[in-house]
């Protein structure tokens, strides 16, 4: 199915928020786009705040703060998970932030959730500090398995990239959350020009040694300071090229099904030959949202930390379902809100693929701690 009617016009405010048109009637249920791409795949963010400043993603003095009373609490997120698990058909849950173990809450919010969907896929999006202290109460509580990002494995390549010298309790976080059996542990991994590509085949190696899954990323327009440039990103050819000094990367056998890395099988490159030799050690995948994007087979819905529907990671539109929420919406106004929401979805993010610039694309405003991976 794709139906394609132009621009959507939005339809004023409502609280101070945008309201998008609504859908047109006599359409099948869950969140429909324009396109005909079903988001099953609910992205939702704890909170904005974070205890790392990540060059990528936030400026060294940190960020303004939401509110408590404006990030939603335990109680409207166990809420608007149900909306989507019994209303609209999504089908598994990445928790994600800002740093969602800030919250003390975290256990508890994943153990409601847990209670009410005892088959609901639920991961986890951490920078892992503080993981190791927590990781046994998260399995326990119901989490399925995790996400670490993990970019260097030097203490002076690490500080410098998030402006903390934290490695060891990182380290000991993804450790942590083997142990517990919260597997398989994924690791991302952005690589930034000049401080840390050259890491890159060691850093597979490490991953591959202990049984993690390593996805490198493309550094993407989402950092506080705009500073991103296509010129200075590493793309995913280049990562590609990178990993041949040592491995030769083979497709993986297993469909993408949606997924935003791009998986390689891993072997052995023979130093004189150049050929694959040996088993398969394991996998790498490759989130190249700006080189070669997957917009065509997204199926992510995204709500922030606020309660604010995104249908894509680079939208400029957000849609306020907390609002909603706290003024007395029933499940069916708020289920509306959402697929109006998603029916806007733009077909594509706009970046220009083929130049250093980009055609039809604007930086969001807030950065990726705020948005919520």
């Amino acid at each position: 199915m794709s139906v394609q009617l132009g621009v959507p016009q939005w339809r004023g405010v409502d609280g101070g928020g945008l309201v998008p048109p609504p859908r047109p009637a006599g359409l099948p249920g869950g969140l429909l786009d324009r396109f005909g791409r079903q988001a099953t795949d609910m992205r939702l963010s704890l909170t904005d705040k974070c205890n790392l400043r990540c060059t990528y993603c936030m400026p060294a003095e940190g960020l303004e703060w939401l509110s408590k009373q404006a990030v939603m609490t335990a109680e409207e997120i166990v809420r608007i998970v149900s909306l989507g698990v019994e209303r609209l058909g999504v089908r598994e849950l990445r928790l994600t932030g800002g740093e969602p173990l800030v919250r003390g809450d975290l256990v508890d919010i994943i153990g409601a959730l847990r209670q009410k969907f005892p088959e609901l896929p639920i991961s986890m999006t951490t920078n892992g500090v503080g993981l190791d202290k927590k990781a046994q109460a998260l399995k326990q509580a119901g989490l399925t398995r995790i996400n670490v990002s993990l970019d260097s494995l030097h203490e002076e390549t690490f500080a410098k990239l998030t402006r903390r010298p934290f490695l060891d309790r990182v380290l000991a976080g993804v450790e942590a959350a083997h142990d517990a059996g919260l597997g398989p542990v994924k690791l991302n991994a952005v690589l930034m020009r000049g401080i840390n590509e050259t890491e890159s085949p060691g850093l597979l190696a490490w991953a591959l040694e202990r049984g993690y899954e390593l996805r490198f990323i493309e550094q993407m327009p989402l950092d506080a300071d705009h500073g991103w440039t296509r010129r200075d990103m590493i793309t995913a050819a280049e990562i590609r090229d990178l990993l041949s000094s040592e491995f030769v990367l083979g497709p993986d056998p297993r469909a993408r099904d949606g997924a935003p890395a791009e998986r390689f099988q891993v072997r052995h490159r023979d130093p004189a030959s150049g050929e694959a030799q040996g088993p398969v050690l394991g996998t790498v995948g490759i989130i190249a949202s700006v080189t070669e994007p997957f917009c065509a087979d997204c199926r992510r819905t995204r709500i922030t930390a606020e309660g604010k529907i995104m249908s894509c990671l680079f939208s400029r539109e957000e849609f306020d379902l907390l609002g909603l929420l706290r003024a007395g919406a029933d499940d069916e106004q708020l289920t509306q809100r959402w697929q109006d929401a998603m029916w806007a979805k733009p077909k594509a993010h706009g970046m220009d693929h083929t130049g250093l610039g980009a055609a039809d694309f604007v930086q969001p405003d807030r950065s990726m701690s705020a948005i919520g991976g």
